[in-house]
This record gives C-alpha cells, structure tokens and sequence, in this order.
C-alpha cells in the first residue's frame, strides 16, 4: 500500500526489488555501482600471467592416438598402408618438424603454438561466414512473459552487455575459473588469497584450492570488433574506446552512444529512450539492404568493400565497424517454432544483418533473444560466458520494466546513409539471389528427446556426452551403413591462448556398439557392458584433449612448419586416411548452460551434418543442418530418436 509519504510493504522482498527498480531506472550515470556489472576482487587478468603453456604432445604418442583414431574408419588394407606412412613419418619428417615447432615455441613463451595457426586458418578462408563459420546460440525465454517484450527485452539486455563490457575495461570482470569443487574453492577465502598473490605464481595458488583459471586472452574480442574482408586474409579490426552501438531494423542502420563524454553508461530510461526512437522510426524497410555483402565469398566481399569505401561510404562503415556490438531488431513472432528460431539465428534472409561483427544480438518482435557471433576472434568459453552473464542480470534484476518511461535526454541516433551508385545497387541484388538459393538448399531439424536426461546418464554411470555421441554413431551407422570422420570440440582454454582441440568420438568401441546394436544378435548386458567401454574411453579422450594431448592440434602445426621451413609437404598429409579423417561428416559441439535454448552451426563439408547439442537436466537435445542435394536433416533426426529410444532400453535393462 503506497501511502503520502511511505511505502507499506507486507513482502520484504518485494519491497526491496521494487525500490531497487524504481532507484536504479534514474540512476545517475556516475553512479558506480551501476556502472559495473561485476566488481571482482581478483582482477579479470590476474592468473594470465602464469596461465600454464599449452603443451607440445610427444611426437609417437601423436602417431598412435592417430591411428587409434583411424582404425575404425578404415578397411584392413587402407589401415596398413596408413601405418607404414605413419612410422615412416614419425621416424623421419616429422621429427625434424618437431625439433622445428619446439624451438619456435620455446622463443614465443607468451603465446601457445597453435594460436597463431589458427587464427591464421580461419582469417585466411574465403568461405562466407554465415552457415561456413558463424554460430547460433538462443536464450531461453524469461519466465515473465511481460519482460519478452522487444523494446523491454533488448534495452535490458543492452544495458547489461554495456556493464559487462566496462567491467572488462575496467579490468573487474570476475576471471573465468573451473573449480573442481566450488564449495572449497567458489568463496571469499579463495578470492583473498589468490588476489594477494603476484601474478607471476596467482594460478599456482588457485590450483591449491583445486581451481583452475581459464584463459581469458579472447574476451577482448567481444567488443568493437569487426571481421573485415581482405583479399586472401581478412583482418580483424578492434576499438578498445569504442562508445556507441549499431542497430539493425528493417536492413536499414542506426547508432547511438551508450557512453556519455565521460565514458560512463546512460542511465536506464535514456537507453530506452534511444532504442524507442529507433522502435518508433518508421523508416521503410531498405530498398538496397548492404548487410547481404556480408554473406558472400571473402574475396568477392573485399571487393565490394573495397568499392564501397573508394565511392563515399569509408566514414559510414567504420562506424558499423567500430561499434561495441550490433543489435538487431527482427519483426518476426517466431515464439512457438523452433525450427523459424534456429534458421533465424542460424542465416536468416541476411538482409536485417552485419555478420563480420565481432557478435550480434538478435531479439525478435515477440522478445525472443539469441546471438550470431563470428568465430575467427575466439570460442565458445568467451562467448557462454558473457551469455550467462547477462541472461542473469536480465532476468533476475533487469533495468527496465513495463511500466518504465523512456527518457528524452542524451537521445543521440543517426540513422547512416550510404551512397550506392547502381554498381553497388548490382553487387546488393547478386548477393540476395545467391544468399538465397544457398540458403534454400540447406535443411534445419531438432530433437528434444524426454526419455533420457543429463541425472539418468550418470546414475547409469555412463557419460551424457558419451551417449550423445554414441547416439550419433548409431544413427549415422543406421542411415548410412557405415563410419566417418567425426569432429568433437573440446576447449584447451586451461592453458595459455589455447584454442580449441578435436576429440574424435568414433572409436573401435563404438563401433562394435552400433555394429552389435544393428545387428540384432548381440544381448542386451553385452550391449550395456560395450557401452560402458564406450564411457570410459571417452572420458580419457575428452581428458586427453583437454589437457592439450590431443593429435590433430599438433599435426595440423606440424604441417605449418614444414610450410614455413619450405620443406617438401609430409606424405601423411595428403594420405587417403589423413583426408578421410579429417572430413568432418559428422560435426559436432555441445553448450549446455540453463540459459541456452538451443544451440547450432552449418555442416562443415557439403556432404555432412552439423550437430549442436546438450544433455539438459530433464532431456536431451540436438539441432542438425545438412545440405538437401545429399542429406535430410529430417531422416538423421528419426534415426536418432530410434537411437536414442535404443539406448535407453539398453541402460534401463
């Protein structure tokens, strides 16, 4: 009850949340509590410094963990001849080129020895990016339906992404750390410690509380970036002072400064007031939308560019380039379909997008949230990260509410006007039929399979990642008749600048799985007893390449250096086994998080699928992409339901 002068509250806690919001809506921008969305102790870079280095793998132990990796892939006579060219490589080549990667890593201690690679590799693609390269990740929806609003969903969550990426500046964004045990580790005592030790030893003492920092070298890349197209290498360009944002409506571009003169955040009601003016522009849609140029072939996009910029328009563009992230307002009602999510946030039309931007955020007309990131600058650890992050504050404590009133102050929008003459006009209509016709071919399907969970994985004692890939074996095995190259992620992001390394889970246990599975004349405990030698082989894997002792990291670096030394390229590596591993049919990645609706990617060779998947507390999930000319999504996803009913007969016995 709100009397003259007091507030009578009988919920203590209701009380607090709506003081909370009333006091923090006209916040004073120099307020510093609202400036930041995490004030840590440990600062951001603290561990850096003494992050361990990734490791270089012994050279024989590359070669075996290769041909294990091989084996089931290959026929007895294919699996001979790769053994011969795999020890004569390990006797010869490649222990020159070993000698070579260990004496160049030993001289760049501040790096590990794939991050330069890697980069390298992707920059160098001219592949366009959506589909090829740019991932999806959707937010599940906040439990208040008034907050899914598209003006009240997107200011709050551009308000939250602006505090986390001034805590980043500010160096009091929480590092990222895995604690074995957050009980002992997750506390206070932890955070005293391990802030009061120098630099040079901070992770040695995290590690005596069983925690172990994370690289955070990538999460620069978030912010004011953009991925801009060269011929044969891109580059990518960073403003570390960037203040405004760009957002996209209706293929048309507008910016405003969500810092002050200052450099501090506005307050609550002017962000709003800025996204309501852009809400309220009734601009029509673009005749010539230019964010299509950024579906194309890189070097046919460097071009275009190239032209763009030569013909008045370099200005403009640097200010789509320099902006903090790109926001982009959809005016699809998408809520209830799953499969209009994943192709909205997976390619859509890409005549409402920017995808060289470093991220974009996309919110639909019905509040439905999710991101495209591009993936040159960095991995999903950066990126799950901030998308927690900013899930949380939004959803438990958000700046703006149904009832809030934009203000009118520091309102700044410009709406960018581009000078197309009709070859530019030409280069917009191309991309549009291509973008389309590509987009076209390609086939979107899920599944969410209640019959089995994350809890009934371990009860069973069996790890949920395995039976994942497990159920993508058999149901590829049931389709095909057959086993391929399979590309599990699995981030090295303990270790200094480390990327990413490659589990291979199609192993000679599973194998002999979906082989007795399909068979009908194996029984049930010798399928549970072959399923449980699956289990523990790939937990070691996953450890394995975790710990950075993985093989294709290290033979993928061991074939640069014989590229930089100018050394004849290795026989290995235009072997018929290393060619059949390395294409990856199966393409595979799991974030799983409560904040994740879904998550997914395009096939990364024309005649495979790609799989996003999670093994939720109540379900299991995939999204998969294949190309129509040679796979239907829609086929893999009921042999998978088959698979995954299979499985768990099996694990209920």
């Amino acid at each position: 009850m709100i009397g003259a002068n007091k507030i009578i509250c009988t919920n203590n806690h209701v009380c607090q949340m709506f003081m909370h919001h009333r006091n923090f809506a006209n916040k004073k921008i120099n307020d510093i509590n609202y400036q930041y969305l995490q004030r840590s102790k440990v600062p951001t870079m603290h561990f850096q410094k003494s992050l361990p280095r990734l490791p270089i793998p012994d050279l024989s132990k590359t070669g075996d963990r290769y041909l294990k990796a091989v084996r089931p892939l290959l026929n007895n006579d294919h699996y001979r001849a790769a053994e011969e060219t795999t020890n004569d490589f390990i006797t010869n080549e490649g222990k020159i080129l070993q000698e070579k990667l260990v004496a160049k890593d030993k001289i760049n201690k501040h790096t590990s020895y794939i991050s330069e690679y890697w980069f390298d590799l992707y920059l160098r693609d001219r592949a366009p990016l959506p589909i090829n390269y740019n991932p999806l990740i959707t937010f599940v929806n906040d439990e208040k339906p008034e907050y899914n609003n598209q003006l009240i969903r997107s200011t709050n969550m551009l308000i939250s992404a602006v505090r986390f990426m001034l805590s980043l500046r500010e160096q009091i964004l929480e590092p990222e750390v895995y604690h074995l045990n957050p009980k002992k580790s997750n506390t206070p005592l932890f955070r005293n410690v391990t802030s009061m030790l120098p630099e040079a030893i901070s992770w040695y003492g995290a590690y005596l509380f069983k925690a172990f920092p994370l690289d955070m070298s990538q999460f620069v890349g978030l912010f004011g970036a953009t991925r801009i197209p060269h011929l044969t290498k891109d580059v990518i360009f960073r403003d570390p002072n960037s203040k405004h944002i760009v957002v996209q409506k209706n293929g048309n571009f507008y910016i405003f400064d969500v810092l002050d003169a200052d450099g501090n955040l506005l307050s609550p009601l002017e962000m709003l007031g800025n996204l309501s003016k852009i809400m309220n522009d009734n601009t029509p849609k673009a005749e010539h939308p230019l964010g299509i140029l950024t579906t194309q072939n890189r070097d046919e996009w460097a071009k275009q560019r190239e032209y763009l910029e030569a013909t008045g328009n370099s200005e403009t563009l640097k200010k789509i380039d320099s902006a903090i992230f790109n926001l982009v307002l959809d005016s699809d009602e998408i809520q209830e379909d799953k499969h209009k999510i994943l192709k909205k946030y997976l390619h859509d039309d890409g005549l409402n997008r920017w995808f060289d931007k470093s991220f974009s955020l996309i919110v639909t007309s019905d509040g439905v949230a999710g991101i495209n990131f591009e993936h040159s600058w960095g991995d999903g650890v950066a990126v799950l990260r901030f998308f927690q992050d900013i899930f949380a504050e939004t959803t438990k404590n958000p700046f703006i509410h149904p009832d809030s009133k934009p203000a009118d102050s520091n309102v700044t929008v410009q709406r960018l006007e581009f000078k197309l003459d009709d070859k530019s006009k030409q280069f917009i209509e191309n991309a549009k039929n291509v973008y389309k016709s590509w987009c076209d071919s390609l086939s979107i399907d899920y599944i969410l399979y209640e019959g089995l969970n994350k809890g009934a994985c371990k009860k069973h004692k069996v790890s949920p990642d395995c039976i994942m890939q497990l159920a993508f074996q058999a149901a590829h095995h049931l389709l095909k008749g057959s086993f391929v190259g399979t590309y599990e992620s699995c981030s090295t992001s303990a270790f200094k600048h480390g990327r990413t390394e490659t589990m291979r889970p199609c192993t000679e246990q599973t194998k002999a799985f979906c082989e007795g599975l399909h068979s009908g004349k194996t029984s049930t405990e010798e399928l549970r007893a072959v399923m449980q030698q699956c289990s523990l082989y790939h937990s070691e894997l996953i450890k394995q390449a975790a710990m950075g002792q993985g093989f294709d990291r290290h033979m993928f670096a061991l074939m640069k250096m014989a590229e930089e030394n100018n050394i004849p390229r290795p026989k290995i590596f235009d072997s018929y086994d290393y060619k059949f591993l390395n294409k990856s049919i199966l393409s595979t990645s799991t974030l799983s998080s409560p904040s994740v609706m879904a998550g997914g990617f395009g096939p990364v060779v024309k005649e495979g699928f790609g799989i996003g998947y999670s093994a939720f507390p109540d379900k299991l999930g995939a999204a998969v992409t294949s190309y129509k000319s040679h796979n239907d999504s829609s086929h893999f996803i009921e042999a998978l339901h088959k698979s995954f009913i299979d499985i768990t007969k099996i694990l209920s016995g």
